[in-house]
């Protein structure tokens, strides 16, 4: 576990008086083994990948334009942290918040179908953390989540409902262990301040999240049953079983699908959806007809989840190819949740295939 350190290692003092005299592959080695935290801090901020990567992005050029004015009374690491989230704050302030259909409105009648799609930039992306290489564990010892927990869908989710700073400061310290000193710092405001908006974000917070974490979830399953309850999803869903999907959801389970606003919740609900439209024809709008069945589900993993990567047949190509990232939320054995993100390119970039053969 790492935590923030009152100022430079001898190594990166080294860097550092390197880049400052203009060498910018010493700047690289300075800042490429944090580049991969930074990325997953830019998400936490956003909810978006996309978001996240054009963040980072600013913020490294910001960080080497600034570079004469760190004194290295903190660490590189404090210091990025600082200039990533300002970066994040800016990009909040020049866009809406992102979120899942839940947020937007009320549960949709299933008999009318999922709807048209809004803009993709309002919606909440899912993250490709062991691409990216999001570890187990807490960040440091004072941390609250754990790294993997601190990308779930419902930790995101809850996040972009709080305002940027209270979001920035539960971030700083409850998920990477800052102080509070080093977060007041990296806000430009007081500790007693910083703490005051700590306490307002993690009331909010827990009023959002739920009970356990899918870490906790997948933890207390263990890989057997995991390994089942993916099997026997992917089997139901490949034949157009309804009845077997269905029962594997909680009471309250609800399946959303962004970028369609509509989502539906519960049993009987989710039956009608599936069985009048989803397995029904191609309202994906795209050339292969799911109503045929010539539907493969690929395992896979993203925002610290179980994640299914789901392709149709497209006859002129003679390959299945991708149509939705399914992520699975867990509430004990049942499935409480499934977003299925209907982004083609949201597949590849969580590791899953481009296209699968006949």
């Amino acid at each position: 576990m790492t935590r923030p350190s009152t100022g430079p290692s001898p190594r990166e003092r080294e860097l550092v008086e390197a880049a400052q005299a203009g060498d910018e592959g010493a700047y690289g080695r300075l800042v490429e083994p944090l580049r991969a935290e930074l990325h997953a801090h830019c998400y936490r901020m956003l909810g978006s990948v996309h978001d996240a990567e054009d963040a980072l992005q600013d913020a490294l050029l910001r960080a080497w334009r600034g570079l004469g004015g760190f004194k290295g009374r903190s660490s590189p690491r404090a210091w990025l942290y600082r200039i990533a989230t300002n970066a994040c704050l800016d990009t909040i302030a020049r866009r809406p918040r992102r979120g899942l259909p839940a947020d937007r409105g009320p549960a949709s009648d299933p008999r009318r179908g999922p709807g048209a799609p809004l803009t993709e930039t309002v919606w909440l992306e899912p993250y490709p953390d062991e691409i990216i290489g999001v570890e187990d564990g807490l960040a440091a010892p004072e941390a609250r989540y754990e790294r993997r927990e601190s990308v779930e869908l419902a930790f995101i989710a809850a996040l972009q409902h709080l305002p940027p700073r209270q979001r920035a400061v539960l971030i700083l310290r409850d998920v990477l262990g800052f102080s509070a000193r080093e977060t007041a710092e990296a806000l430009e405001t007081t500790v007693a301040s910083a703490n005051s908006a700590l306490q307002r974000a993690r009331k909010a917070a827990d009023e959002r999240l739920p009970d356990e974490s899918q870490q906790a979830t997948l933890r207390t399953l263990g890989e057997e049953r995991l390994r089942e309850i993916v099997e026997e999803y992917v089997a139901a869903w490949e034949r157009g079983d309804v009845e077997a999907i269905v029962a594997m959801l909680a009471e309250d389970a609800v399946v959303a699908m962004p970028p369609m606003p509509t989502w539906y919740q519960g049993r009987e609900a989710i039956a009608v959806f599936l069985r009048d439209f989803a397995f029904a024809g191609p309202w994906c709008g795209s050339r292969f007809e799911i109503g045929r069945r010539r539907v493969r589900l690929v395992p896979g993993r993203a925002s610290g989840q179980l994640a299914l990567g789901a392709y149709g047949w497209d006859e002129e190509r003679s390959a299945y190819v991708p149509y939705a990232l399914q992520v699975l939320t867990l509430r004990g054995g049942a499935i409480a949740d499934v977003t299925g993100f209907v982004t083609p390119a949201a597949l590849p970039a969580v590791g899953l295939p481009a296209e699968l053969t006949a």
